[in-house]
């Protein structure tokens, strides 16, 4: 590892290109799992996976406050003990000390493991106010960019997970993770570090924690044809047609003058949604989970948010879980992507800008979610293929990513649970995120980025719609 000594941490400061926070970086270290696959091994990518193989890296930091973190007993204590539980966890989770490939003669992506594989470690230390960064009110994105790692690419080679701690001298520190949504969807990351925080403060696992052990692709059982599909489609979608094989991304998506906040719809707010939706639908069997109506009423929110011309198409998507979903059904212990991008049709502004925007919004994710428990994969493909090829340019898209169900507030490295958890590639993903609220009483948190000017509407509308 590249490591500076005390006195000279002051004189490597890092900045990103997207970033204002100023960064001393540690060292950069690799990490390796505790034990390794004897010998190399490739993952071939599943349809579920090539699904995800063109969304930018799911980008993630988690703050946590310490009572006692001066420099010395940081970098004496705390640190060699996330390290060291690192390396068991990556144990459990080999696939992400690898490398996403896709060499010139083969006709989809793999996952290449070897024996000496590691994952890439940034330990830093900033000056920053850590509880405004790690607070909820709104914050510039540029400020937090520095926050979360870089992913090393190439055309043919991809770091499938890259990792960052950054310490606020006595204050606390966070860790920032950058992913390959190809390699793994959100439920295995969010089982990842809880699976390394249960190792930083018991040194060990239970067994209730399913680790995502089981690399065999056999399990995942949709029909013939849908693989090359969907490799065909990423072809046609390509804006490079020449280089559509290649594993880089979309530039970055500027950031100046873009904001984030997360927001709670106490489990009331989530009640009363509810039975808005219920007294003012003709329909009697809707859906109506905690997810739908959040989802239904962030869409509706954001459009009343962008204005404009109420004859612009929306378009909005949300990831569904097959694990239960296929004949056989998927193990628990499965490592890997199995959720699949609901695409729902294109509908015009002017369905989500009137009073009954919120109902329309709930109505036709009711259906769809209701549909999910009957259609099968190929269903699913079809209309997602069609509203991939007739996106139109100005449409306005947004989806969901994250879920009330990850669990991630409950992950303690033993020095408390997360004060506060950001998806910081929201922005680029044209996303809000979803997660459980804190303190544990119901309802959800949600997480909002958007340019300065469209945020103050967006709260406006957000707000003064539950106080109505």
């Amino acid at each position: 590892p590249f490591i500076l000594p005390p006195g000279e941490r002051e004189r490597v400061q890092v900045r990103s290109p997207w970033s204002t926070m100023a960064l001393n970086v540690i060292k950069i270290s690799r990490v390796s799992p505790a034990t390794h696959s004897v010998h190399p091994f490739i993952l071939p990518l599943t349809f579920f996976d090539l699904m995800w193989l063109k969304r930018n890296p799911t980008e993630r930091v988690t703050f946590y406050r310490l009572t006692e973190s001066s420099p010395d007993s940081f970098y004496s204590v705390i640190l060699p003990k996330l390290e060291r539980s690192l390396s068991l966890a990556l144990a459990h989770f080999l696939p992400l000390s690898g490398h996403l490939k896709w060499d010139t003669q083969d006709p989809k992506p793999h996952i290449t493991v070897f024996p000496q594989d590691s994952v890439s470690l940034t330990v830093a230390e900033t000056g920053a106010d850590f509880s405004r960064l790690s607070g909820k009110g709104l914050r510039p994105e540029t400020e937090l960019r520095a926050l979360v790692p870089e992913l090393p690419v190439s055309s043919d080679s991809a770091s499938v997970l890259s990792l960052q701690i950054t310490l606020f001298p006595n204050q606390g520190f966070c860790i920032g993770t950058t992913a390959r949504h190809a390699v793994m969807d959100g439920k295995t990351a969010a089982k990842f570090h809880k699976s390394w925080a249960h190792f930083c403060k018991y040194r060990t696992i239970p067994q209730s924690f399913n680790l995502p052990t089981l690399l065999d692709r056999s399990v995942i059982n949709v029909p013939d044809g849908l693989e090359t599909k969907i490799l065909q489609l990423l072809s046609y979608l390509a804006e490079d047609k020449d280089n559509s094989r290649t594993l880089k991304l979309s530039p970055f998506k500027e950031i100046d003058d873009v904001f984030r906040i997360t927001l709670n719809l106490t489990q009331e707010n989530v009640e009363k949604l509810k039975e808005q939706a219920k007294n003012e639908s003709t329909c009697s069997d809707l859906h109506l989970s905690t997810f739908v109506v959040t989802f239904a009423y962030v869409l509706t929110c954001m459009v009343k948010t962008r204005g404009g011309d109420a004859d612009r198409p929306v378009s909005f998507r949300y990831a569904a879980d097959f694990r239960n979903r296929l004949d056989p059904r998927v193990p628990e212990t499965y490592f890997g992507n199995c959720v699949f991008s609901i695409v729902l049709s294109e509908h015009k502004a002017k369905t989500f800008l009137g009073e009954d925007g919120f109902v329309n919004g709930v109505k036709i994710l009711s259906d769809s979610v209701k549909g999910c428990g009957s259609r099968g994969v190929e269903s699913f493909w079809e209309q997602y293929e069609e509203e991939k090829k007739r996106v139109k340019s100005g449409t306005q898209v947004l989806s969901v990513t994250g879920s009330n169900q990850f669990g991630i507030y409950g992950s303690d490295f033993g020095w408390g649970r997360p004060v506060n958890t950001e998806v910081m590639s929201i922005y680029r993903n044209n996303q809000f995120s979803m997660s459980e609220r804190r303190d544990g009483t119901g309802g959800v948190e949600i997480g909002i980025s958007l340019k300065k000017c469209e945020m103050d509407v967006f709260i406006s509308l957000f707000t003064n719609g539950l106080d109505n």
